[in-house]
């Protein structure tokens, strides 16, 4: 031990110089990728639906406490900046002169669609509008709409395959509070009628004696009824006619404008 630490370095380790910096390249793809000003465009509704979507999350976490903690805001701006860090290298791809961010926002028409965006990169914090924008409407109304198709086919496959209809009656209620935030659509509306006419009378079908160990079973023109009524539903969504699409208007628009 003690000649080992006699022993004069085999090496000493140099100072470091910036000259041997190596770049990161995590974010980067391994092949190099050029996109489309179309494509470009589409990428960035994505990022700032998602910055529009984390700047929303932010301002209601604040609206809820008096104070945010040092650590939940050094997050929302780590986020932030990732996102528009993405937003900068995604304008790379765009052939010279490159506009600035905020001026490329601009001149697409993404600062009206996500005018928090804007002010965010304005001012460096989250801020609410006093007036929602027309882009807000989007993932509320195509979430319902979602909603409402999955449930329908359950249904009805439900009705269709299952040995015992005891959780009809409920499903039934389920679409019909989606259908009651809805109901503004005329389609919609016609089949919203429909259940209110005839659930109750549905539900009384359903119900079994105290005690009875015979699984509920609903009448066989109940069944076809359910059958019919899911169908419609499952078509008047996937139509995706103009009254179901004038909430998700602003966006179908930005993207249609592309081509």
């Amino acid at each position: 031990m003690a000649a080992v630490s006699l022993t004069d370095p085999l090496c000493k380790p140099s100072s470091y110089s910036p000259q041997f910096k190596v770049e990161l390249c995590v974010r980067k793809p391994l092949m190099p990728i050029h996109l489309s000003c179309e494509q470009v465009a589409l990428e960035m509704l994505c990022l700032c639906n998602q910055l529009d979507l984390l700047i929303r999350a932010q301002v209601h976490q604040d609206q809820l406490k008096e104070d945010t903690s040092p650590e939940e805001s050094e997050g929302f701006q780590k986020q932030g900046a990732e996102i528009i860090y993405q937003m900068n290298q995604c304008l790379e791809h765009l052939s010279d002169p490159v506009l600035q961010l905020e001026e490329y926002l601009d001149v697409v028409g993404l600062s009206s669609l996500f005018p928090r965006v804007e002010v965010y990169m304005i001012h460096g914090s989250p801020i609410d509008m006093l007036e929602r924008p027309a882009s807000d409407a989007y993932f509320p109304h195509i979430g319902r709409l979602n909603q409402l198709l999955v449930l329908s086919q359950q249904l009805d496959e439900d009705v269709k395959h299952l040995g015992s209809h005891k959780y009809i009656a409920h499903q039934l209620s389920a679409i019909y509070r989606v259908l009651y935030s809805l109901k503004d659509i005329l389609p919609l509306s016609i089949i919203r009628k429909d259940i209110e006419a005839n659930f109750k009378q549905l539900k009384m079908s359903l119900s079994t004696e105290e005690g009875s160990k015979l699984d509920p079973q609903l009448p066989a023109h109940y069944m076809s009824w359910v059958s019919e009524l899911t169908q419609n539903i499952t078509s008047v969504v996937l139509s995706l006619s103009e009254e179901l699409t004038e909430d998700l208007n602003p966006v179908m628009e930005f993207v249609s404008n592309l081509s």
